[in-house]
Parts: C-alpha cells; sequence; structure tokens
C-alpha cells in the first residue's frame, strides 16, 4: 500500500464531471478519480475546514464512529475495475467496511484519517508525473484558492 493525499477538487472539462486528485506522498504518480458533485462539494468542504450550520452526510457519518466509540484509522483504494474504482474503510476496532472513495476520502479528510492505495490500483489508473504535469498541478492549486465547494453544485440540484 502506498500513501497518498488529496491534492484537491476540479471539474474536467468538457464533460464539467468533477474528480479528485490524489498524489503519492512518497512517489510521483497522481490518481485521478472522477466523482460526484455531491462528493466533490462534501471533499472540498472537508479540505477548507468549511463549517455548517448542521452536519452533512459525511460529517454525521464522522459523529456517529465517534459516538459508537470507534475511529476511522484508514481509508484504502483496493481496486478499480472498467474504471470503477472500490475502497474500504478500515476503524480501530477491526471493522473493515466497503466504500465508495469519493465517500471514503471525505470522511477521511474530517477524521484525520490517512489514506492508501494499493500498487495495482496505482500501476492500472496512475498517472506519471512529469515536469510539466507538476506545474499543472501548482496551477490547480492556485484554482483551489479561488473555488468553493457551491462552485461544485449542479444547476437544478
Amino acid at each position: 500500500m502506498r500513501e497518498v493525499e488529496v491534492v484537491g477538487v476540479r471539474v474536467e472539462m468538457p464533460t464539467n464531471q468533477p474528480l479528485v486528485l490524489l498524489r503519492e506522498t512518497e512517489g510521483t504518480r497522481y490518481l485521478p478519480i472522477w466523482v460526484g458533485a455531491v462528493e466533490a462539494s462534501a471533499i472540498a468542504y472537508a479540505q477548507e475546514g468549511a463549517e455548517t450550520a448542521r452536519p452533512l452526510t459525511h460529517e454525521l457519518m464522522q459523529q456517529m464512529v465517534v459516538a459508537l466509540g470507534d475511529e476511522l484509522e484508514e481509508v484504502r483504494i483496493v481496486d478499480v475495475r472498467d474504471g470503477v474504482f472500490f475502497a474500504s474503510l478500515v476503524f480501530a476496532s477491526g471493522a473493515e467496511v466497503e466504500a465508495r472513495p469519493s465517500d471514503s476520502i471525505a470522511l477521511a479528510l474530517r477524521a484525520g484519517a490517512r489514506i492508501v492505495c494499493t500498487e495495482d490500483v496505482l500501476d492500472e489508473a496512475g498517472i506519471q508525473s512529469t515536469r510539466e504535469e507538476d506545474e499543472e498541478v501548482e496551477r490547480f492549486r492556485e484554482f483551489l484558492d479561488e473555488v468553493g465547494p457551491e462552485d461544485f453544485v449542479q444547476p437544478g440540484e
């Protein structure tokens, strides 16, 4: 397993499909995972540390885990099949729950849990970083400084 960090969320053009971009902490690969607009907003809110008047779904999940006396230790991105990613939540109690990576990442950010990815997933779906891509990531980080979670809501939602 390789530890990854969340670079951020962006909207891929021209499809307007949100994606979360992960990066190896000890390596040069990036892992883009396409997510839904709601999950993109949840991840962006968590990255910003935004406070909400009432708990959003992932905040509620985190509060439930704590209320039940457990702790999310790790999110594992374990597989990718036909472009669909699979993850699991690993708790201090030893419990393991299958989950979508988008929900897992949103929860991990709130819980302060580490995110890891199998070598196989990175080999299959990861993108090797180049100097040009590193510059693109830097531009992406600058974009993140200007964008808010509300920018990921689809019209009519």
